[in-house]
Parts: structure tokens; sequence; C-alpha cells
């Protein structure tokens, strides 16, 4: 069996990665022409990602994995602050958590070295289609059709697959627009080093601003004590910031800018709603070079609405089906665990124990639900900041994220 993978991001890659150890004839095509130039800063793999990635790829892997990843058994319990700074409640003991932080690109590099000679970069795919023979068939701008017995999408957000599929759009802006960076730990003051502290964070402003501070350290609570597996791109204590307002004139003004001029549009923005100086800390002494802006967009919450498509020869997974705001920390372990349970689907059409078009069907079907349960906790979220006004009165009714939990337990 071929299979034909557009997209080598997480998803595109975790999924090659499993069809190269299995056996498959694999191909995996992306845009980018380095793995180590991506956007994003770090994800959370929970026990269920982590367990889909052991099916995927080599137990080396895995292990260099851990050992460049942040366990958050390791942190303190996070924090939940309004926009003057002062502490409203703390989320659950972490102490028996599974999960893990990891740099995006470590990940992503990590992915790609198990898919090996299977990744061809500097690939600008333009659509799919079908062959004389009516096999599934992926269009590239600058290179030759390639056709295969599986095209997978895995081209994220605006994806060209899913696209072609739906015969439209597969998601539609939120309402936020997001601004995040890195701020090394060490460049914060006395007052602000002790207040964040080696947790991760949540504050909650008036007009629907939010403020989320991760903390992110591979080396000092490493999950994996073996300094000769590390490749983190984290080195020290850095806390990944991200910034949420709602979407506006002034919010889309900002996007057009960067680095510097970024960071003192942010600033002011908060500034305007009355945010405490040192609360903006973190922002102000982040890198100019890691201040980036992009708009939280997101698929139905309903199961019945992804992937609204006949099974065939052609389907998707990760972000193009389900695409999922930032605000779960889940949306790149669903795209892992998407790739996994299409392997297993796929293994019942190689062994003749059904058909491959039964096997995409059964694959989507548990797609749809797994991208559903991940959105409904990531809205939940989103509407929760967009309703929020001066008040925290809707705060008790999240319950996502371990930081954002916390949300559930405030402490007046």
């Amino acid at each position: 069996m071929r299979v034909v993978v557009v997209g080598g991001g997480i998803g595109g890659l975790a999924l090659g990665a499993g069809l190269r150890r299995r056996g498959y004839e694999v191909a995996v095509f992306d845009r980018d022409t380095d793995v180590a130039a991506t956007g994003g800063y770090h994800i959370t793999l929970d026990e269920r990602a982590q367990s889909a990635l052991k099916d995927l790829v080599e137990p080396e892997i895995t292990q260099r994995l851990l050992a460049s990843g942040s366990a958050l058994r390791l942190r303190e319990r996070d924090a939940f602050w309004d926009r003057r700074g002062r502490l409203l409640g703390h989320g659950p003991d972490l102490g028996d958590s599974a999960s893990i932080d990891v740099d995006r690109i470590t990940l992503r590099m990590l992915l790609a070295e198990a898919v090996g000679d299977r990744l061809h970069l500097g690939a600008n795919v333009s659509g799919v289609g079908h062959d004389d023979q009516g096999a599934p068939r992926v269009l590239f701008a600058d290179r030759a059709p390639v056709s295969a017995d599986l095209v997978v999408g895995a081209d994220g957000t605006h994806s060209v697959v899913a696209r072609h599929l739906a015969g439209g759009p597969t998601n539609s802006p939120t309402g936020i627009i997001g601004f995040s960076g890195r701020t090394l730990r060490r460049d914060l003051g006395p007052g602000e080093h002790r207040r964040l502290g080696p947790r991760s964070g949540l504050a909650i402003g008036p007009r629907a601003g939010a403020l989320y501070v991760g903390f992110l350290d591979p080396v000092g609570n490493t999950a994996l004590d073996a300094p000769e597996l590390r490749m983190s791109i984290t080195t020290e204590p850095t806390y990944i910031w991200g910034a949420m307002f709602p979407e506006s004139t002034g919010t889309d003004a900002l996007r057009d800018l960067s680095g510097g001029a970024l960071r003192a549009g942010l600033l002011g923005l908060f500034r305007e709603r009355g945010w405490a100086e040192h609360t903006l800390e973190v922002i102000a002494r982040a890198d100019p070079h890691s201040v980036a802006g992009f708009r939280f967009n997101a698929a139905s919450t309903r199961a019945a609405d992804l992937a609204p498509w006949p099974a065939g020869r052609i389907t998707a997974l990760g972000d193009a089906v389900h695409a999922t705001p930032p605000t779960a920390g889940m949306g790149a372990g669903a795209a892992i665990r998407d790739a996994a349970g299409l392997l297993t689907h796929l293994s019942a059409a190689a062994d003749g124990t059904a058909t491959l078009t039964d096997a995409v069907a059964d694959f989507e079907a548990g797609m749809r639900r797994r991208g559903s349960e991940v959105l409904t906790l990531a809205m939940k979220t989103v509407r929760w900041i967009l309703a929020t006004d001066t008040t925290l009165g809707a705060a008790a009714t999240v319950v996502s994220t371990p930081i954002l939990a916390a949300a559930a337990r405030l402490r007046h």
C-alpha cells in the first residue's frame, strides 16, 4: 500500500513515522524547507498522546522525547490571577500527572528523523484529485503529480485536502486574536520571579483580555534524566506566554507588526485595560524576535460536523479536520492520536480483514469523537474569555487544561 501524506507538521510526521515503521510505502510532503523553521513554542502531550507515539516511533525516539521534555509533575501547582497580579486560586496537584511539555521544534525534529528520507521538503501542494485509473493523486505547484492508494491531508487549519473533501473551509475564526512569545526566567526582576514561580498561570482582566504564562524547563524538570539524549532547544527555565484579546480593528492592526513594535503595541493594549505594570514584565522582557500574532480558528464542536464527507481513499486528520484553538493544550496530542488511530485501521486493510474504504470510515468515526471532545474543552475557554468583563463569575465553569482547570477551584 502506497500512502502519501500532505503536510509535515506534528500529525503528518507522526503518521509518516508510523507508516514507515510498519513497512508501508509512504511519502510525506511539506512546503517548509527546514523542519526547525516552524511556528509555535511548546506543546503538551498527555498520557494518551504519549501512548500513541509509542505505537508510531521506535523506543529510542520516545526516550529522547522524554529526555527533552519538561514534566508537569515537577512543577508547582498552577496559579490563577487577576489583572493586578492578585492570587485568586490554584490548580490541582500535578504530582500524579504523566503529561509533559516539549518544544514544538524539538518534537518536529524527532518525528522528522523517524520519517527519514520519506520526508520531502519544499513541496508546494496545489490540489488533490484522481488519476486516469481512479487512484488518488496529489498535485504540486513545482513538481509532477504523485498517485497513491491513499492520500492523507495533515496540512493544518487551511488544509488543501480537507477543503477539497468538504467543498469549502472546515473551520472559522473564533473571535480571538492571540499573541505569544518567550521570556527567560532569569530576565525577570525579583518580584515577578517570585510571583510567577516554577509553574504555569493564567490572568484574566476586563474587556476579555487574558494572559497565559507557561513554565518550561526541560533541563531542571526533565521527564527523563538522561542528558546524553537531550535535544531540547529550551535549555533553561523559560516562560512561554500567550496573550488573548477579542478580534477588533486594533488587534488586527497589531498582526501586521513584528519584533519590538509588536511587543510595544501589545503592552499598550494591556495598559489601556488597566493591567498592573508588574504583571506585564514577562512581555516587556521577552525576546522581541519571539513575539508573534495569530488568529484562533476552530472547527465545529459537533462530532457530526467533522469530516463531513463520505469515506474514501482521500482523508485528513488533525487540524485539517478539527482545528483547535490552543486554549485546551490538546491539539497536537489529538493529531498524534489521529495518526495512531489511522495506522491501526489501515492494518485491517493491509491484512485483508477490511476494505481500505471501510478502514478509513472506521478511522474517521473515531476521529470525529476525538476531535469533538478536544474542541468542546477548548471552546469552553474561548467562550468564557469572550464573556469575561470586569468580574470572574463564569470562571468556575472552565475545566480544560491543568492551569485553566484552576478556574473551577477559585478561592476568592
